[in-house]
């Protein structure tokens, strides 16, 4: 006998006599396959007389384990082949809970793929139905997880542990909640599946419904009279996660069940908080009106600060509608978990980028004054040009300073660090350029050390100087002088004539492309300049941030704007 041997694929002969009848195999040695096993191959293939007279002559070939820890009883349950499946159980009973190295028995294949005829007669061959797999899943647990109705049924009739948990502590009905099926709920209540029993993290089905947003699963344990209050390790109810996942349907239903809206987390968050945190508005309409004011005014921050924070501006003007106050701080005992102990919404938003919110906010009336440090100060560090202006058209303080760092110039400037654009934008409104060139040496020569301990506003927090920096100390530092000369020629076009200190000519001494810098310093300022220096002055900062709206020609604005 032979056959031809193809280049692509390696094939392997195997015979064996059975009943005077020669049987011949052609096996693929793939590495995906145990078909090489003549067991195996019979049972794929379905035949049941191959595998009788292998029970006859090779008996211990039927309980041989690949690599896998699998035995042929676990192939024909995982093939859906039952009357090879009863053949190799009435050759080997005991082998009915053989278990693979991942602890599966042929039971839980045969649910995983749904052979209904095979799970029956593993069943009634007497396969324990609570054996688990290594991740802790029983057949009873994987029929709720593909759905199968009738496997369910079948499983619990042989006495199946209804509430067995798996590797997470989730319940069979757990699994059925999470896949919105109702009716293997019923089954598996009318078997005692305990209705509020919870997982691993605290967490009962019907949390499980509400996270999800399954509806029906919801309403169903509700019905069966599931704890509509009921709290997980972390303190989140049903409400809390339906608040956080944002389905609003959930959130009516549960409220139109007496959810409490009061119940706090332990880490103090109402449902209300999670709702404006998470950005749903429409449910933060839901629960405004049935969330108690003395709970909010006793929250460690308000819901209005969760929403500027995450740039929730939707949010923050549905709180504002519905008298959400502009200007409420937050606990003392939390602002100093920051550095710069900020206190407001406002100041939330501007910290974390949130120009729409800080917007919505400014125009409800939040005040500026009410952090220690200014937001225009955290906005100007955060480098946004839109938020600057914005605070600045509200009338923020642009030469406003920081206790805790003492500058002879306005602090907003070593804030800008290398932001061209920005600083024009300060400068335009008024900061206050000419303070940058007064320096108490002047011509003298400066202290050696005079700039080694300077420390730039960098990091998160704003450090503290004994003496006052001067500007030319700040810009001779390592991570500003690269920039000085664009920084000076800038500072240059706000202010008359001025004297550079020896420092910063020495500064602009040290690079070429900077002498023409140094010349601009030191020649006269065209009368125009002047002109319109003077009457920026006159007019004042507060007018110079609404210079636009000024009755005066479109001419005469660009003038006063220095964009002539």
């Amino acid at each position: 006998m032979s056959q031809t041997l193809h280049m692509s694929k390696i094939t392997h002969l195997v015979f064996y006599k059975c009943k005077s009848k020669c049987l011949f195999f052609s096996l693929s040695l793939s590495p995906f396959s145990r078909d090489a096993d003549p067991v195996v191959f019979a049972i794929r293939r379905g035949d049941v007389d191959a595998v009788n007279d292998l029970a006859t002559s090779a008996p211990h070939s039927l309980l041989k384990e690949n690599k896998d820890g699998w035995i042929p009883l676990h192939d024909a349950a995982h093939c859906g082949q039952a009357e090879c499946l009863k053949a190799l159980l009435r050759a080997h009973p005991s082998s009915v809970d053989k278990r693979t190295l991942q602890e599966q028995t042929a039971l839980l294949l045969a649910v995983s793929c749904e052979h209904l005829s095979c799970v029956r007669c593993l069943l009634e061959a007497g396969a324990d139905p609570d054996i688990s797999s290594k991740n802790k899943e029983t057949p009873l647990y994987k029929a709720c997880e593909v759905e199968n109705v009738e496997i369910v049924s079948l499983i619990l009739s042989y006495g199946a542990t209804v509430n067995q948990r798996c590797g997470q502590g989730w319940t069979a009905l757990h699994e059925a909640v999470s896949r919105n099926n109702t009716e293997i709920c019923e089954i598996l209540i009318r078997a005692g599946a305990t209705i509020n029993l919870p997982n691993t993290y605290s967490i009962a089905p019907l949390c499980v419904a509400a996270q999800r947003g399954q509806m029906r699963a919801l309403s169903y344990l509700i019905g069966k009279g599931a704890d509509v209050n009921m709290q997980t390790c972390e303190g989140l109810t049903a409400l809390h996660e339906a608040s956080k996942n944002g389905h609003k349907e959930i959130v009516a239903l549960l409220l139109s069940k007496n959810a409490d809206a009061n119940k706090p987390t332990n880490s103090g968050l109402l449902p209300l908080h999670i709702a404006a945190q998470y950005g749903h508005h429409e449910i933060v309409s839901l629960l405004v009106s049935v969330t108690s004011r003395a709970m909010l005014r006793h929250s460690w921050i308000s819901p209005l600060h969760l929403a500027a924070e995450h740039n929730r501006h939707n949010v923050a003007a549905v709180l504002l509608k519905t008298g959400a106050d502009v200007n409420a701080t937050l606990a003392h005992s939390h602002t100093t978990k920051y550095a710069d102990r900020r206190t407001t919404a406002l100041y939330f938003a501007i910290a974390n980028g949130s120009t729409k919110t800080a917007e919505v906010l400014l125009n409800a009336g939040a005040s500026l004054t009410l952090d220690p440090v200014s937001p225009l100060l955290m906005a100007v560090r955060q480098g946004c040009v839109s938020t600057v202006s914005l605070l600045l058209e509200r009338g923020a303080d642009v030469n406003v300073r920081i206790p805790s760092y003492s500058t002879t110039f306005p602090v907003v400037i070593a804030l800008c660090m290398n932001n061209l654009s920005l600083l024009k934008c300060l400068l335009d409104s008024g900061c206050d350029a000419f303070s940058c060139f007064t320096c108490k040496y002047g011509s003298a020569p400066h202290p050696a050390s005079g700039g080694s301990h300077v420390r730039t506003v960098s990091s998160n927090e704003y450090p503290s100087s004994d003496n006052p920096t001067q500007f030319c100390e700040w810009i001779s530092t390592p991570l500003m002088c690269k920039w000085a000369g664009l920084i000076i020629d800038l500072l240059l076009e706000h202010v008359s004539h001025v004297q550079l200190c020896s420092k910063l000519s020495e500064l602009l001494d040290g690079r070429e492309e900077w002498l023409a810098v140094k010349r601009k310093s030191l020649s006269p300022c065209p009368l125009q300049h002047l002109c319109r220096l003077r009457i920026r002055t006159q007019l004042g900062r507060h007018r110079l941030k609404s210079l636009t709206s000024l009755p005066l020609p479109d001419r005469l604005i660009r003038y006063m704007s220095l964009a002539d």
